[in-house]
């Protein structure tokens, strides 16, 4: 028995001396902890002028595209364009076989002829018997019946002359002028060709001015408006900024992208730019103003939250802040810094509030 009390008596002797130097321990590793920095780089937070955009990616497309069709039924005579030629408005660009069309014309001259001839000498007899019907003369019957064979003398030159404009129209749509100032995109007939009413000869295709087209995210949609600037560039030009202006906004969005397309003119006086160029597109939705902005690359993301850390003396601080718009690498703080703080631009990630930094050179 006397054995056991010993035992009992010396054990927690033994555990309290080795858990004193456990402790010991413990102490010197938390004050080498609250010694140790966190290496970081650090720049000021800024406040600069800027002009809020949009970046997205178009396409360019012609500002018009005619397609011309043969209004009659014949043999084309002569083609005067090629495909690629550039063509003014007005110009000929083809011409159907006319023989048949100048002879209806002939038909029609001499046919009002005929009728105005007509027509002259029942009015002659129409007033002859118009005066002996003051007098008594005539009869009635007499008199209503000239009247009634010039009246349809009168109408059979109305239709003459009909005939003559719509055989004066057959024989002008034998030649087929350009509707647009453009180029030939398409040639689709050459001559001796026969075409009918409704076949397809030529795609015209109008590049000045010429059209951007491009989408922006359902959440940016609401900040198109027509008239705004747009700036862009495409791969065939790489040094070369192009400009226009936004002339149309889709009144729906697209149900499989959620993306809503957008239009702008720009002016392409030298034909420089080509339908089907891509393009890297700025929209610019307000006008420039003073902004505090900082690295995109300093934020730091944690439950739905945006926060940064600044640096004060050798302390690293926690700040919650509300964003704005973004500007290539730099996005605007709405709240939360002021332009002249010094701020975490790496290392940010390691760091907690009240953390001592070492500031990087």
């Amino acid at each position: 028995m006397r054995i056991e009390k010993t035992t009992c008596i010396l054990l927690p002797i033994v555990i309290a001396a080795l858990a004193f130097p456990i402790a010991g321990c413990k102490k010197k590793e938390v004050k080498k902890n609250a010694d140790r920095k966190i290496n970081v780089r650090v720049a000021a937070v800024e406040k600069k002028t800027l002009r809020p955009f949009i970046k997205s990616t178009g396409t360019l497309n012609p500002n018009e595209t005619v397609i011309i069709s043969s209004e009659l039924d014949g043999i084309i005579r002569r083609v005067s364009v090629d495909e690629g030629q550039a063509v003014a408005k007005g110009r000929l660009v083809a011409a159907i076989e006319d023989t048949d069309f100048r002879l209806e014309v002939q038909r029609s001259q001499a046919a009002l002829r005929q009728a105005e001839a007509t027509y002259a000498n029942l009015k002659s007899e129409y007033d002859r018997k118009e005066a002996l019907m003051k007098e008594e003369l005539v009869t009635r019957q007499q008199f209503d019946d000239v009247s009634a064979r010039r009246l349809v003398a009168e109408a059979e030159i109305e239709r003459a002359k009909a005939a003559l404009a719509l055989a004066g129209e057959k024989l002008a749509r034998t030649k087929i002028h350009s509707p647009i100032s453009g180029y030939v995109k398409e040639k689709k007939v050459a001559t001796g060709d026969y075409v009918k009413n409704g076949v397809q000869m030529f795609v015209l295709i109008q590049n000045n001015p010429i059209k951007l087209n491009f989408s922006v995210s359902e959440r940016e949609a609401g900040l198109l408006r027509k008239g705004q600037d747009v700036s862009f560039t495409v791969d065939a030009y790489p040094e070369r900024e192009f400009k226009g202006k936004l002339s149309l906004v889709y009144p729906s969005l697209n149900e499989a992208t959620r993306t809503l397309t957008a239009e702008a003119l720009v002016p392409n006086p030298g034909g420089l730019l080509k339908p089907g160029l891509f393009s890297k597109v700025v929209l610019y939705t307000g006008a420039p103003r003073d902004m505090t902005v900082i690295p995109v690359n300093s934020l730091v993301y944690e439950m739905g939250k945006v926060k940064v850390f600044t640096v004060e003396g050798e302390v690293a601080r926690e700040k919650e802040i509300k964003l704005g718009n973004k500007f290539g690498e730099l996005m605007e703080v709405a709240e939360g810094l002021s332009p002249g703080e010094t701020l975490v631009t790496a290392g940010q990630h390691n760091l907690l509030d009240g953390v001592k930094v070492h500031v990087a050179r």
